[in-house]
């Protein structure tokens, strides 16, 4: 242990953002609070891939930090100039379930022009689990965003609010079948008597995917 820790700490110390990256890497061999620690200069790192893979980490190495792990995301969220960092760490509160900052996910998705950054939130609330999020998943739901719809029909099914049956199921004819696939499987997390007529038809559909996971779901 004492000899990854050592090989683990030069990496990230070195001047070399891709040896920075393996070390990041390298972490997940190392005790979870030690890698806590070596973490967190990392999320501020100059580079932006450094950024990114230590951003993506913190929903594993957090797990017992919530608190810090709060303040840190709140600051990439709204602080770091690069889109895909954000995202990343709209990522890292939806796994970590910081329903804490849902008012941050929300603001940040109305303000943000970055299509990215907002598909990250809309598909962040699902796992986050927080009851507030069924409105903001509606509105997305709503758009014309193709992408933005997409992880909207899956959060709402992770969220489990039944309200969302009877606004998901216009999606059943949708042209793209990969929409109608993630519908299924909304669907069936949902549950209940209309969720249940529809997968019935969707059982039927054209593309063999959509039809078995249908079945699937049935079953």
């Amino acid at each position: 242990m004492t000899k990854n820790l050592d090989s683990t700490k030069e990496l990230l110390a070195s001047s070399d953002f891709g040896d920075r990256i393996r070390g990041i890497n390298q972490l997940r061999n190392l005790e979870i609070a030690t890698a806590f620690e070596l973490i967190i200069p990392l999320i501020t790192d100059k580079n932006t891939r450094v950024r990114y893979a230590a951003v993506s980490q913190l929903d594993t190495l957090g797990i017992d930090n919530k608190p810090e792990c709060l303040d840190l995301l709140r600051d990439r969220l709204f602080n770091d100039p690069e889109p895909d960092v954000q995202a990343a760490a709209a990522d890292a509160i939806g796994g970590l379930k910081l329903t804490e900052a849902y008012d941050d996910l929300n603001q940040l998705y109305h303000d943000t022009p970055e299509w990215l950054i907002q598909f990250s939130i809309i598909a962040a609330l699902g796992e986050l689990g927080e009851p507030r999020g069924f409105d903001l998943l509606i509105e997305a739901l709503n758009t014309d965003n193709n992408l933005l719809q997409t992880a909207a029909i899956g959060a709402l099914g992770e969220l489990g609010d039944g309200r969302a049956v009877p606004l998901l199921i216009p999606f059943a004819t949708n042209e793209d079948w990969q929409v109608r696939y993630r519908l299924v499987q909304a669907l069936g997390r949902l549950g209940g008597v209309e969720a249940q007529a529809i997968l019935q038809k969707l059982a039927q559909d054209e593309m063999e995917q959509v039809a078995k996971e249908a079945q699937n779901n049935l079953g």
